[in-house]
Order: structure tokens, then C-alpha cells, then sequence
């Protein structure tokens, strides 16, 4: 991405939500990199401090993207480091499995991740539209999955909330073309992060945070409505969503 001085003179700004951690973290380091000015928000500094310390440019807001109540004090503070906003990239997110082999599921993980996933995006775009709104030719990126492109096991939640993010995106994208806002949908597959880490299953063509990082700053550069990367995974998901039939044999588990 180029262009990390505004038309006033002034360093760019992006707002990176989920930023301690993961995708969120190598964003920041690679928005620092290229000069911009990056506003960092999550629940906690976390692995964010060495990059505080090490970076003027660098600001840490604390934001629960899931309590709406933080929403105008969020924005508030957002206000207090910037007049501008050319970028905000929508990251944090978490992911729970379904798992209906037990007596008792566990339902309320679907409100869980709803609320994180979604509702907190949602929060989110509350957050910075003003300032976004207030900034010539603004970037807004929200964060999704592959997952939505074909069905996996015990992803009822995490699938769900992602489908919705994207749907919200694109609706967003022409109410808010008439204020020179582009919207783009990052769809990355397995990424190397906190979150991944737990999965006890097979996640192929994984790659790191930095790589992932890389593939998606790079691509905004062109702001796309969306950008599904790695290409190799990309295929294997459009062939499960033209042989369906075929897709659930594999994948599903066996009748007991």
C-alpha cells in the first residue's frame, strides 16, 4: 500500500482493531513499517507493549468490541489522537466449536461469537464511521473468513457470524459509496495465530500471521471488495460448494 502521507501533509491514520495479537499484530507492525500512524485496539496491550515502546507512531485504545457501552468513549478517544482516518481494518475476532456428541451442547457459545464476531464489528463501524465519513477517498476492511465459502464441521457458530460479517460488508459497501468510503472483505484461510492454536484438526496450506499480514496489506492496496487468499484453499472450498454431496462425504464424520 502506498501513499502514507495524507493530502494534508500529515502521516496517514488506520484503526486496527484486535491488534495484540495475530493477524492484528503483524497489520500493525506492517501499517508502522510503510510510515502510517497506527491507532492499536483490543482488550490488552498483550504482546503490543515491546511495539508501544519501540514506536512513536504506535497508540494503544483499549476497546471491547463486544460492549456496545465502550462505543462512544471509544470514539471519543479515537478523536483525541486524529482529525483523520483513512483506514480502519475491523480484525478482532474468536471462533468456538459446536459439539453435538455432548449430553448437554453448549448453545450459548453461539451468542458468544455472534456477539464478538459480528455485534463487536458492528460496534466497531459505530466506532470510527464519523471520522471516516469526515476523510477523503477512506478505507474501511472488515475481517471474515474462508469459512464462508463452504461448510466444516462444529463451525455452526464461527461460519454463521462470519457469513454475516461478509453480508453486512457488502450492504455497507453501497450505502456507503456515496461518501467516498470503499469497504473491502478479507477472506484468509488458516493462519498461524492464538486462536488456531487450539484447533485439533488438519488445517491446510497454514501460514504465518507475517505472511497472511503481508498478503492482505498488500492487497488493499488496491481495495477490493474482497480478497480470499491462499488461492490453493480458495479452490479446494469452490469445488465443496459445486459437489456438496461430495464435500459431506468427506467431511463429515461417519454414522455410528
Amino acid at each position: 500500500m502506498s501513499a502514507s502521507v495524507s493530502k494534508n501533509g500529515e502521516k496517514n491514520v488506520v484503526w486496527i482493531t484486535g491488534a495484540s495479537s495475530g493477524i492484528g499484530l503483524a497489520l500493525a507492525k506492517q501499517y508502522l513499517d510503510d510510515g502510517w500512524k497506527v491507532i492499536a485496539s483490543a482488550r490488552s496491550e498483550k504482546a503490543l507493549t515491546p511495539l508501544l515502546e519501540a514506536h512513536a507512531d504506535l497508540v494503544f485504545l483499549p476497546f471491547d468490541i463486544a460492549d456496545a457501552s465502550q462505543v462512544e468513549s471509544t470514539r471519543q478517544a479515537i478523536f483525541a489522537h486524529t482529525t483523520h482516518l483513512e483506514c480502519a481494518v475491523l480484525n478482532a475476532g474468536t471462533c468456538e466449536y459446536l459439539d453435538l456428541t455432548e449430553s448437554e451442547p453448549d448453545w450459548q457459545m453461539m451468542d458468544r461469537v455472534m456477539s464478538v464476531n459480528f455485534f463487536g464489528l458492528v460496534n466497531s463501524v459505530d466506532v470510527c464511521l464519523p471520522l471516516l465519513k469526515a476523510t477523503p477517498h477512506s478505507h474501511l476492511v472488515g475481517v471474515g473468513s474462508q469459512a464462508v465459502q463452504a461448510a466444516f464441521p462444529q463451525a455452526e457458530a464461527y461460519g454463521a457470524s462470519k457469513a454475516a460479517v461478509r453480508y453486512f460488508l457488502s450492504s455497507l459497501r453501497m450505502d456507503l459509496k456515496p461518501f467516498d468510503i470503499d469497504v473491502t472483505c478479507l477472506l484468509p484461510g488458516f493462519v498461524d495465530t492464538p486462536l488456531t492454536q487450539k484447533n485439533t484438526f488438519s488445517m491446510p496450506f497454514l501460514m504465518s500471521a507475517d505472511d497472511a499480514a503481508k498478503r492482505m496489506y498488500k492487497a488493499l492496496g488496491s481495495r477490493p471488495f474482497e480478497f480470499a487468499f491462499p488461492k490453493r484453499l480458495s479452490m479446494m472450498l469452490w469445488a465443496g460448494r459445486h459437489f456438496p454431496k461430495l464435500w459431506l462425504s468427506m467431511l463429515a464424520p461417519k454414522k455410528k
